[in-house]
């Protein structure tokens, strides 16, 4: 039996906010909207796409899953990042690391990985 990627889900609590930073640090588009979901892509027959899902209950503990970007620039990425909303943090990582950890305006960490040659490097 195949099986492919389709989407990751994301629980928040303004699913339209969240799209909208996250479409504009992808350099993606809304895709699908309707009042419970909004999904994002690279391009509307792209997968996998995000889709942001509106829910009641609040984060309260360290993503087990996050999403990891590889820049050309990770400084340059982390500042504009930022300027789009996100915050820096501190999981406990440590000053030796060779990733930055941010997370998004609902508090969601992701990751912005030093510059890949490949996707094997």
């Amino acid at each position: 039996m195949a099986v492919s990627l389709y989407q990751i889900a994301i629980d928040c609590h303004d699913a339209a906010a969240l799209a909208r930073f996250w479409t504009r640090v992808l350099d993606w588009q809304i895709v699908y909207e309707d009042p419970e979901e909004i999904v994002i892509g690279a391009g509307p027959s792209a997968l996998p796409g995000i889709v942001f899902l509106t829910v009641p209950e609040t984060k309260t503990v360290k993503n087990r899953l996050h999403i990891d970007l590889t820049p050309d620039d990770q400084a340059a990425e982390v500042e504009r990042i930022i300027a789009l909303g996100a915050r820096r943090a501190d999981v406990g990582q440590g000053d030796d690391v060779t990733w930055v950890i941010l997370t998004d305006p609902e508090g969601n960490e992701f990751c912005v990985l030093r510059p890949k040659k490949t996707l094997l490097d």
